[in-house]
């Protein structure tokens, strides 16, 4: 009798769960269709939704960065190195000491994290796989198709220094440290095979999706520019080059060499994620 009786307060149990789980789902349903809840940047989180994300987002992290090995940081060269990126890609959201952020990181919620604070709590591994793979709804893009492995690591080295550097030590190294300038040359080699996978999610990255229609690609609906389904079989680029990895490859990087008049802007996509997106497009064979 007894076991028939724990296995009837078990039942009821799961259902009572179920039934809240359920209740919940509907109650959140509900939020969502009325637009009752405010999505204005102007508006802050509530302070449960906050933890929650804030919760969610450190575990998902942690989860994710636990198997990063990290290199040597503590070298001024590397960490130097890190400020020049750091000035150049994070300084407008993130401030510096004595450095404000730029007016419109105000306006960003959730606000722009203080990376002091972030250096003396998150591991460097932790701080490396958010630089690199960016975090949703947050603002925090994805650096891996604009900064190499090693420039992430300087970025890292950098921030994890912040704790130890005075407004003073701040000033004086950005002062040591001479801005470099792209000179926009394009070198377009398409001698090594592209990964399809890694070329699609490149897409993405690269905000394809905002112009032209990508199968396999998520939000890619637009119709600014033509549709890329089909595109291994179309005979030409663009309409005015012959459609080959090579040209595909530099067309991807500068469309404008080719055509002047074109609207697609180069879009600083480096050598290899032109090689992988190329890839991805030659798997594009349906035209319908």
């Amino acid at each position: 009798m007894s076991t028939l009786l724990r296995k009837l307060r078990l039942s009821v149990l799961l259902l009572l769960l179920l039934l809240i789980m359920l209740l919940a789902a509907a109650a959140g349903g509900a939020i969502v269709i009325s637009g009752i809840y405010n999505v204005a940047a102007t508006e802050q989180h509530t302070a449960l939704v906050n933890q929650f994300l804030e919760f969610a987002m450190r575990r998902s992290v942690k989860l994710r960065s636990h198997s990063v090995d990290v290199p040597e940081l503590a070298n001024e060269e590397r960490q130097r190195n890190g400020l020049r990126l750091y000035r150049a890609s994070c300084l407008q959201c993130h401030g510096a000491p004595g450095v404000a952020p730029e007016p419109f990181a105000a306006g960003m919620t959730p606000a722009p994290a203080n990376l002091v604070d972030t250096a003396r709590h998150w591991k460097p591994q932790e701080i490396y796989w958010v630089v690199r793979q960016g975090t949703k709804m947050t603002g925090m893009p994805a650096w891996e198709y604009r900064l190499t492995d090693a420039e992430i690591w300087d970025v890292v080295a950098f921030v994890m220094y912040l704790p130890r550097m005075s407004t003073k030590d701040y000033a004086q190294w950005n002062e040591s440290i001479p801005v470099r300038r792209k000179d926009g040359a394009v070198v377009a080699v398409a001698d090594k095979p592209g990964d399809p996978e890694a070329g699609r999610r490149a897409m993405g990255q690269y905000l394809c999706a905002t112009c032209h229609q990508i199968p396999g690609v998520v939000g890619a609906n637009k119709h600014v520019g033509p549709p890329l389904n089909g595109m291994a079989t179309r005979r030409y680029i663009g309409g005015v080059i012959p459609n080959t990895p090579d040209m595909m490859v530099r067309w991807l990087q500068d469309p404008k060499q080719f055509d002047p008049l074109s609207a697609m802007p180069a879009l600083g996509i480096t050598d290899k994620d032109a090689r992988d997106m190329a890839a991805y497009l030659y798997t594009l064979d349906d035209v319908e």
